[in-house]
């Protein structure tokens, strides 16, 4: 049986990014759509890097995106189940910027040498996330006033180093590396060596270097209460905390790390979603 668009979303998310397809629950009913087509719609591009054999082919399937929501905005919507299912979800409305922001950060995904600095990755971070729970606020009814887009940069940064740390090995193996060329020559590193996966106590420091600058976000993030209404965009920072906390008990250690159980992230969520907070 063929699938609805809404319905395909949300199954692509809970194979492939299942903490975001998790935090989407707990989202009104009349919105849960919505999240699902734009975090699947993050998920195609997220992974143009693995899914393509030379960074031309990339590019090329980013242009694709491009061009299918210009199809969006014009009612015209091109014959692709997440496509379908942003514009039966209203997507045309999404602010173009952010939907511009998201697709061009990917193009750095497909460059092979890794971010000079830390703030060349924070700059990366940002781009690749905030954004896109700009779009969910605003599929939530939220309009981010300043004060909320700060509390999004911060969150965003903090779940996209998370993620990085958490991804290490997986990059390596598709040969890619994000952590900063400049930390690993601190600590005596190639960025080569990470590719060939040869993690030992240096490559560890820089990674828990970078740890310590994603708990500090993290802090930053939740110095101020959010509108209830937006909390659900926000979720996913709550699972990245105690991906975080996991990290930083395994001394960042990718071969010594253990996923945090379902019913735990089901708990931290229903918690965080009980007071109002992520």
């Amino acid at each position: 049986m063929e699938l609805d668009s809404a319905t395909h979303c949300g199954s692509e998310l809970r194979r492939h990014d299942p903490d975001r397809w998790l935090t989407a629950l707990f989202a009104p009913d009349a919105a849960r759509p919505a999240l699902w087509a734009l975090y699947a719609f993050n998920l195609e591009i997220a992974r143009t890097a693995e899914q393509v054999s030379e960074a031309m082919l990339g590019h090329i399937r980013l242009q694709w995106w491009r061009e299918t929501w210009d199809g969006i905005r014009a009612g015209t919507p091109r014959k692709h189940p997440v496509a379908e299912a942003l514009h039966a979800a209203g997507a045309a409305a999404c602010n173009p910027e952010d939907v511009a922001s998201l697709i061009n950060a990917r193009e750095r995904d497909l460059e092979p040498a890794p971010p000079a600095s830390l703030a060349e990755l924070l700059d990366y971070a940002r781009a690749t996330t905030a954004p896109l729970q700009r779009l969910a606020c605003q599929a939530l009814g939220v309009v981010p006033d300043a004060s909320l887009c700060e509390t999004l940069d911060y969150a965003g940064q903090a779940y996209a180093l998370t993620g990085i740390l958490r991804a290490v090995p997986f990059h390596a193996a598709q040969g890619r590396v994000l952590l900063p060329s400049q930390m690993l020559g601190g600590q005596g590193l190639s960025w080569e060596s990470i590719l060939r996966q040869e993690l030992d106590q240096r490559s560890f420091a820089v990674m828990r270097e970078i740890g310590l600058e994603a708990r500090r976000l993290l802090v930053m993030a939740r110095r101020r209460p959010v509108p209830r209404a937006a909390l659900p965009a926000l979720l996913p920072l709550t699972i990245a905390a105690l991906h975080l906390k996991q990290m930083e008990r395994a001394g960042f250690n990718p071969a010594a790390l253990s996923e945090p159980s379902q019913p735990r992230k089901q708990f931290a969520l229903l918690w965080a979603a009980m007071r109002g907070r992520f």
